[in-house]
């Protein structure tokens, strides 16, 4: 006779072979990493290259008579200068046979300010565009102006470029704080995909198991909770593999990484390298960067734990749902208090990223249901305290033993239960049952 640790084991060993050893597992596994790479590259590169771009071009009316023209001089293709009355290109304007028109009045250098008229629209690209251009144009004259040497012009349209270093007891290192964050981004982003897609697996399970009277036949051997417990865990499992294969992927290549730059920007030139810091080019401050950046141990025990705390919370809570309904259709109403838990902490990343160790960061990633997203990503992108990371440890250990408790007495019941629609009422009627 099996006892209950060999019944749960049996489900689980059931559970992890059968779905590691399926196409779809195998394919997702070296999918995934080449699907994340090219929608992260390709955002990226659509992002830089149509940073302040526009398809508008506006007529500039210069009263001046300076700065218009070097308007145009910066891009023909957003800008024409013109001398017609400001009626004639506000009648052009509502003919939409003109964009827009740009107002330079004399007084543009005193006060920075001009005016623009469109029909509307345009995007953040449209504005930024003239902005950037406008304001190097007013520096220039400003400091012409005041009889600025050319040498201080050139200083000032050097620009600033701030490298920050990091304080350790070895010395100083490079610190890679936008870096970091933007890891912090892509850990919570991937914590939020992994506890959506696992725990979906899980609720259809479990829905496939009840509606192919699968469940009663195991139910008769083992106990309600012992299945639930025993395919969350399996499934866990799985989740679990797939997870490392692909950070040993990503250490590979981090440390690969300076070659593999290499190979696709070419080897610098040593004898610039060996320069002054500040004249290196660039391609020779992308392989540094690639050789040196590194990903911190504790961040990946820390991805592996709050992946797995997540995990077990929601997919209990999943499992649950499964277990009231007869197909998968039904799931949704019952399934959206479970999801929005997850959705929120998304909606709050970018706060957190702008301020990790603000107070707003720290109470909202000690919520148990949204620790999982946000303490990775704070835990990538600074230095969290000890005792914060204590504290949601414990917080998570409570809230799955809660959960577990919960979706338990709902599962029992419900796996046995056909026909009617279930509503939240009934939910709680079955919790409350003995």
């Amino acid at each position: 006779m099996k006892t209950k640790g060999s019944k749960i084991f049996t489900i689980i060993q059931h559970e992890y072979i059968s779905k590691v050893k399926s196409r779809g597992f195998i394919l997702s596994t070296i999918l995934a990493p080449l699907a994340i790479v090219l929608i992260y590259g390709t955002i990226i590169a659509v992002s830089i290259m149509s940073s302040g771009q526009t398809t508008k071009k506006i007529a500039v009316l210069d009263q001046t008579g300076e700065i218009g023209a070097e308007l145009v001089a910066r891009d023909t293709s957003k800008f024409f200068t013109t001398d017609k009355s400001e009626e004639t290109l506000r009648q052009e304007v509502l003919d939409n046979t003109l964009d827009g028109y740009l107002i330079i009045n004399d007084n543009f250098l005193q006060t920075g300010k001009a005016d623009v008229f469109t029909s509307g629209g345009g995007g953040l690209g449209f504005i930024s565009s003239i902005e950037k251009n406008t304001e190097d144009i007013i520096v220039n004259k400003r400091l012409r102006e005041i009889g600025a040497d050319k040498n201080i012009i050139d200083l000032v349209n050097r620009g600033v470029s701030i490298s920050t270093k990091k304080v350790t007891l070895e010395g100083s290192k490079e610190d890679y704080s936008e870096m970091l964050a933007f890891l912090g981004y892509i850990l919570g982003f991937m914590i939020y995909g992994l506890m959506f897609t696992y725990g979906s697996f899980v609720m259809r399970g479990v829905i496939e198991e009840k509606a192919n009277r699968i469940v009663e036949v195991i139910a008769s051997s083992a106990r309600p909770f012992e299945i639930m417990f025993g395919k969350v865990v399996g499934i866990g499992a799985v989740g679990l593999t797939q997870v490392l294969f692909w950070l040993i992927l990503l250490v590979i290549l981090f440390a690969a990484g300076g070659t593999i730059a290499q190979m696709f920007i070419g080897a610098p030139d040593m004898a610039q390298m060996a320069g002054d810091a500040a004249n290196q080019p660039e391609q020779a401050e992308i392989i540094k960067f690639f050789e040196n950046f590194t990903i911190s141990p504790w961040v990946i025990v820390a991805f592996l734990f709050y992946f797995l705390a997540g995990y077990f919370i929601y997919s209990s809570l999943f499992a649950a749902v499964g277990s009231a309904v007869d197909q998968e259709q039904d799931a949704s109403q019952l399934s959206m208090p479970v999801a929005l838990p997850i959705i929120i902490p998304i909606m709050f990343i970018p706060n957190v990223m702008n301020n990790p160790d603000g107070t707003l960061a720290t109470v909202l990633s000690l919520i148990p249901f949204f620790t999982p997203i946000l303490m990775i990503a704070r835990v990538a992108a600074t230095d969290v305290p000890l005792w914060q990371i204590a504290l949601s440890v414990v917080l998570l250990a409570g809230t799955f033993l809660l959960c577990l408790w919960v979706a338990a007495k709902i599962y029992r019941v419900g796996i046995l239960m056909y026909g009617k629609k279930p509503t939240f009422k009934d939910l709680i009627k079955w919790f409350k049952l003995d």
